[in-house]
């Protein structure tokens, strides 16, 4: 079985486990505490120098990004569902997962972080300014109008069929509104998010059906 370091709170991490469930993965969850920095202990260090969750060890096999992770247990587990074997469909998923990790990463990701979280994280830690929130919420505005444009008349991202890609751009597009981000113009991206769920073994992350609860209750780690 393998070994996933996690974080429960983490949408990256939260991108992994879900995948696991589409695709009745089990795995050994080792949870890394974040607001105490333990991804930063030695222990964790020699496994990823990163610092980061998730991290994935499969035997000797270590994957270090939630991109890389999806891609490998979709590649090993189901090669014509969530993944392909045709290299330009492997494009076309790529292409999402890149979107993920930079313009939702550096939108909706980081203005989470800050609104909810304290701090932008994303490698600078918990040091936070008006100038960052405001550049994160104009970049996720902008990425949610990407993504509604792209689901105008299409179900799934790519493919016709949900992948690795829908699963990487959803999770913190979700949670937008925990960075103080309304969904509410976006109805393609609404309609995507509800089909989602909809998926046979789907579970939510929490603040996924209540975007407040960690400003509601300050001490919840």
């Amino acid at each position: 079985m393998a070994t996933l370091y996690t974080y429960a709170q983490s949408g990256n991490s939260y991108k992994v486990r879900l995948l696991a469930a589409f695709l009745g993965i089990d795995l050994d969850l080792k949870e890394i505490d974040f607001i105490d920095d333990e991804q930063h202990s030695p222990d964790f260090l020699a496994i990823n120098p990163r610092g980061e969750v998730p991290t994935l060890v499969d035997g000797d096999r270590v994957f270090r990004d939630s991109a890389s992770i999806l891609t490998y247990l979709a590649g090993t587990h189901s090669k014509n569902t969530w993944w392909s074997d045709d290299v330009v469909e492997q494009a076309a998923i790529i292409d999402w997962l890149a979107f993920a990790a930079s313009w939702v990463q550096f939108g909706v990701f980081t203005a989470r972080a800050i609104v909810s979280f304290g701090g932008p994280y994303n490698g600078l830690g918990r040091e936070s300014n008006e100038t960052t929130l405001r550049e994160a919420t104009k970049r996720g505005i902008t990425s949610l109008k990407i993504l509604d444009q792209a689901l105008d008349g299409q179900d799934w991202l790519a493919l016709g069929r949900p992948t690795v890609g829908d699963i990487a751009v959803f999770v913190y597009v979700a949670l937008a509104p925990m960075g103080d981000i309304s969904l509410e113009p976006y109805a393609h991206v609404r309609a995507w998010i509800e089909r989602i769920k909809g998926l046979p073994n789907f579970f939510p992350i929490e603040g996924l059906d209540d975007p407040n609860y960690r400003r509601a209750n300050p001490l919840q780690k």
